[in-house]
């Protein structure tokens, strides 16, 4: 039995959701997701709670029932709050700035790196050594965060690059003489 998928996931005030066969639509006030949910399980709604059930007792239908709960949960939280990704750059000369909807990158090659931001996502440099990537969809602002952090990957002997705040890099000892 899915340990995930039997909780149901609550509905904030002030995001309305619609459910159409299999696919599932959400509003509120960062915009409009939806997604597409898989054959094996059913999706409902009551009272302002969102239950996903599989339609079967099938080992695929169990794997999914987890899988789509997650994703009916990202939908919902992603237009009530969206989510963020902070990134931080570390190295001699490394920095990065917003000029209008590019992201500028000098990360120690001979020209910079222009980013241009795609649209639903909104990327904000508080100083030049920080970069936060908003959005409500999860999987936009992973992939962008991703996508900046692999212009410059943190090297392991002296920590240089782009990490994510929370990454834990492990440092290797240089050469012995």
């Amino acid at each position: 039995m899915s340990r995930v998928g039997k909780h149901p996931v609550a509905v904030p005030n002030g995001v309305t959701l619609d459910i159409t066969g299999q696919d599932v639509t959400a509003k509120g006030k960062l915009g409009t997701l939806s997604a597409r949910m898989m054959d094996e399980v059913t999706v409902s709604l009551e009272d302002s709670q969102v239950w996903v059930r599989p339609k079967a007792d099938t080992k695929r239908a169990r794997m999914m029932w987890g899988t789509a709960r997650t994703l009916v949960n990202n939908l919902v939280q992603g237009v009530a709050n969206g989510f963020t990704r902070k990134l931080e750059i570390t190295g001699v000369g490394y920095r990065a700035q917003m000029q209008g909807n590019d992201l500028v990158l000098q990360l120690g090659y001979s020209h910079e790196i222009r980013y241009p931001v795609p649209d639903g996502i909104k990327v904000e440099c508080p100083d030049q050594t920080h970069i936060t990537v908003h959005g409500a969809d999860k999987q936009r602002v992973g992939q962008v965060a991703a996508e900046i952090r692999a212009y410059r990957k943190v090297e392991p002997y002296k920590g240089k690059g782009i990490r994510y705040d929370d990454e834990i890099v492990r440092r290797k000892e240089g050469k012995k003489k």
